[in-house]
């Protein structure tokens, strides 16, 4: 099931693209990039994969491309080391432009042309082509859950997992669930009891942010709404009354720039929280930047997910990550939460590549689904939470739910809180229209 913490990344991407417009498609690109050199002695023809990004949208060149690189990154690595089994992994990207005609065209592409054994970390705003990936028993590993196809098709398995049955209608009877595990932890482990939802005046902004309120509320917080308008917003106004109701927390269904001018608004007008909470979207290092005219609430902020932090160095899983970007040209100063879930969705394909050679086999379309639909939790070294995919007929009133934290210092950048496999709770689950 899509999670609210993800759906909230996705919804202000919503938001962000009502504002922009979109009407016709944005030229399509094909940054096709080839595994260079022969495979080893004792390898085969390379295996194909295929990575669709809305690499160029209207929400921005570099809101997408995040799990792209950490999957690339991942390839280029594994190649060096010799590939699966002596074959190479043949990487083919395609950016759908943001727009529905676009992604169709990328999976006519990949799927037909490149013939691809499987996508992999996919990352876009309209995924209209899902049902043909599904209906072609194409395995899609990794993705990111940003609509709701993950939890309504056959063959694809987004980064979180999902028990919806996936017969072809969203989640159960069109409703998809959730836990209130983020403000349980807030409560539990810092004692917050009131908090603030700021939203624009849109529709799938305020529809997000109503989700946010409701489980608030569930969890016995007592919240404050606040509204802005989207093209003139007055992000002083709202943030001098959450100061005046003395919000503990405060959360939002805003984009980064909205974020990033909200915390400015705090820090002009005093107001001092115990977190200001972000999502998995904006967990990056970035921040300093991004942040840069409000520095008391950047220090105030908090990011929740489902993977370990990539500032965890202490982690050999983590380490692997930041050596392979660093030889993809991404230092320390340029690391996202994203990229290291794409390359946990590369790895994870790679797990199940590795078990058709294992068996004798060729690795098949077939065959990694066979591995991906096998019902056991999958981690990815440590990287994150287990994964399942199983399908439940009925849906989930509650779950023991974990979750990831991370709070931002300037001297250390993301710091994390807590074991992330043991930072669980048993939560109800809030349903929701996708």
């Amino acid at each position: 099931m899509v999670r609210p913490r993800t759906l909230g990344a996705a919804l202000a991407l919503v938001a962000l693209l009502a504002g922009a417009g979109c009407g016709s498609r944005l030229p399509e690109s094909d940054f096709e990039r080839r595994a260079t050199g022969a495979a080893p002695d004792g390898g085969g023809p390379p295996v194909r994969v295929g990575v669709l990004t809305s690499a160029t949208s209207p929400v921005g060149g570099s809101a997408f491309t995040g799990p792209r690189d950490g999957a690339r990154a991942y390839f280029d690595a594994l190649n060096a080391r010799g590939g699966v089994d002596g074959r190479k992994v043949e990487v083919h990207t395609c950016d759908d432009g943001g727009s529905g005609v676009g992604n169709n065209d990328c999976v006519h592409k990949l799927l037909d042309e490149k013939k691809v054994v499987a996508l992999v970390a996919t990352t876009v705003l309209d995924y209209a082509g899902a049902p043909r990936v599904s209906g072609a028993g194409v395995p899609d590993i990794g993705g990111q859950p940003i609509g709701a196809a993950y939890d309504t098709y056959p063959h694809l398995y987004g980064i979180y997992g999902s028990s919806a049955p996936r017969d072809g209608e969203p989640g159960w009877d069109g409703k998809l669930y959730g836990g209130t595990e983020v403000y349980r932890y807030f409560k539990r482990e810092h004692g917050a009891r009131t908090a603030a939802v700021v939203s624009y005046n849109q529709a799938a902004s305020a529809a997000y942010a109503r989700l946010v309120k409701r489980g608030l509320e569930r969890e016995g917080y007592e919240v404050v709404t606040e509204q802005v308008d989207f093209a003139l917003p007055n992000f002083r106004a709202a943030a001098a009354d959450l100061k005046d109701r003395g919000a503990d927390l405060v959360f939002d269904a805003m984009d980064t720039h909205g974020n990033a001018r909200l915390c400015a608004a705090m820090d002009d007008v005093g107001a001092e929280v115990t977190a200001k909470v972000t999502n998995v979207q904006n967990w990056s290092s970035s921040v300093a930047e991004d942040y840069k005219d409000a520095p008391r609430c950047r220090n105030a902020l908090w990011a929740t997910g489902s993977s370990r932090n990539y500032e965890d160095t202490g982690h050999p899983a983590v380490r692997a990550f930041r050596a392979g970007m660093e030889k993809a040209g991404k230092g320390a100063g340029s690391l996202s939460q994203w990229q290291l879930e794409g390359w946990a969705a590369a790895l994870w394909f790679t797990d199940a590549a590795r078990s058709c050679t294992a068996s004798g086999g060729d690795v098949t379309r077939a065959c990694v689904d066979r591995f991906m639909s096998r019902g056991e939790p999958y981690d990815a070294d440590g990287l994150l939470l287990p994964v399942t995919y199983e399908k439940s007929a009925e849906p989930p009133t509650s779950r023991r739910t974990c979750v990831s934290v991370a709070r931002w210092k300037d001297d250390e950048g993301w710091v994390t809180q807590g074991d992330m496999n043991r930072t669980c709770f048993d939560v109800p689950q809030l349903s929701y229209q996708p």
